[in-house]
């Protein structure tokens, strides 16, 4: 199973592919667009959905540590959404609190 994962901008749209065992994620493209007009970025999303047969989506979702959504949160609801209508693809959300953290301890640690 493959997954897309993304990572959304109020500008730009970091994309991820992962392999086709659905285990190992690498960086694909930034799709870059006007603030906050998903148009382009939903036409680029279906282009790379089908040509890598992708049948799940992760979607990052910054949340604020007190566990509420703030503006960029509901932005990216707003997204989610939008995604869901257009490939009827399940988006799965995934918190981004600490994972700059986290990524970083994994770095100092190797």
């Amino acid at each position: 199973m493959r997954y897309l994962g993304l990572d959304l901008g109020t500008k730009t749209l970091g994309v991820s592919l992962s392999d086709r065992l659905g285990l190992i994620a690498s960086t694909y493209k930034t799709i870059r667009f006007n603030e906050n007009d998903y148009e382009s970025a939903l036409n680029q999303l279906e282009e790379i959905i089908s040509e890598f047969k992708v049948e799940k989506i992760v979607l990052g979702l910054p949340k604020n540590m007190n566990n509420t959504v703030g503006e960029r949160g509901e932005d990216t609801l707003s997204f989610r959404d939008a995604l869901v209508r257009r490939t009827g693809l399940e988006v799965i959300l995934w918190d981004e609190r600490l994972t700059t953290v986290a990524s970083e301890k994994v770095l100092m640690e190797s």
